[in-house]
């Protein structure tokens, strides 16, 4: 197997790695609710380190898949690059922890008094959305049907995290689901994101046939 392809397998992975920690660790944590509580707040407390540790193999998986685009023949480098930049996203959510909201862990306040940690915890996690919804429109192209897919993905992932954002801001009627939509908007992207390594996938194996093919028949004729 080729580097490019090890690359692209590594990328496919990370996330049903991520999504699978994520929903174990929040339907395991004490005083922790899944449907209330952010994704990024299984970072705080006593177990947080393994969530850390799941944001840094999530970047490190999407770095790889980066890797992998760039190194792709035809592929799209501005993909890769935004590729790039939503594994930065999630490694920058590792080293910098998001703030208490919604009253976890237990005893702290429902809205966060902010600190230098959280709020870059925030611009990472900005960042590797926007990298997100810009990715979705770059790879839109491939077929009515992936076009549809992706440009759908990135309009259904700025719903679900705008919605998650204003929960957990405590808008009445969201707050109390908003760890679900965050979840959501997780899952959305990372559906999108493995579909699309899946894809470069075949996209690399159909180029190498196509390759041995030539390869043959040039044989054929010497």
């Amino acid at each position: 197997m080729n580097t490019t392809r090890v690359l692209l397998y590594g990328g496919a992975l990370g996330g049903p790695a991520f999504v699978l920690t994520l929903l174990v660790l929040g339907a395991n944590r004490a005083d922790y609710d899944p449907v209330l509580h952010p994704i990024s707040s299984l970072a705080l407390g006593p177990g947080g380190w393994v969530q850390a540790a799941n944001f840094v193999i999530a970047g490190l998986s999407s770095l790889a898949l980066a890797a992998g685009l760039w190194r792709q023949r035809g592929s799209k480098r501005t993909g890769a690059v935004l590729t790039g930049l939503w594994g930065v996203g999630f490694l920058g959510t590792a080293v910098f922890t998001t703030d208490a909201v919604s009253g976890y862990p237990a005893g702290t306040p429902a809205i966060p008094d902010g600190t230098p940690s959280g709020t870059l915890h925030n611009l990472f996690a900005l960042v590797g959305a926007l990298a997100l919804v810009a990715l979705c429109v770059v790879f839109a192209r491939g077929g009515r049907t992936w076009t549809t897919y992706s440009l759908t993905t990135a309009a259904l992932f700025v719903v679900a995290l705008g919605l998650a954002g204003a929960g957990l801001a405590q808008a009445d009627g969201l707050v109390d689901v908003a760890g679900l939509l965050d979840r959501v908007a997780v899952v959305i992207a990372w559906a999108w994101m493995t579909a699309l390594a899946i894809r470069a996938l075949r996209q690399t194996r159909d180029q190498r046939r196509g390759e041995n093919r030539n390869s043959n028949a040039e044989i054929r004729r010497s």
